[in-house]
């Protein structure tokens, strides 16, 4: 893998080593694999859920997001997915909401990360 490549998926909170893992070693399904990631309406429910103020549907797209990024080693937005997962569900709606700034920037550097890398 190109230097510049593994450095700007890393700063986008990729784990690249960690994926191309899962990925037994291939670039090439690695990259198919992320590719899909910013097409995936599932961070836009998640903000939907947030600005209707539905604890349950928040929980389930953060829930969601979470998995998605368990299984594409976006590192950095699976650790803030899995703490506001743990506020939905103690029931601490404004506490996760509270993360949405957070998400919503570690979000957009994935993606960024992603577009660079791949486009």
């Amino acid at each position: 893998m190109d230097a510049q490549v593994k450095e700007t998926l890393a700063a986008g909170g990729i784990d690249v080593d960690g994926m191309l893992e899962r990925c037994m070693g291939s670039e090439a399904i690695m990259g198919k694999l992320l590719k899909k990631f910013p097409a995936d309406t599932t961070y836009v429910a998640l903000e939907r859920a947030f600005e209707a103020q539905d604890a349950q549907a928040a929980l389930e797209a953060s829930h969601t997001l979470k998995g998605v990024c368990g299984n594409l080693s976006l590192s950095a937005l699976y650790e803030l997915m899995n703490l506001q997962v743990q506020a939905l569900r103690e029931g601490d709606m404004q506490g996760a909401g509270d993360m949405m700034p957070d998400i919503s920037l570690a979000y957009a550097a994935a993606v960024q990360a992603i577009e660079k890398s791949f486009s």
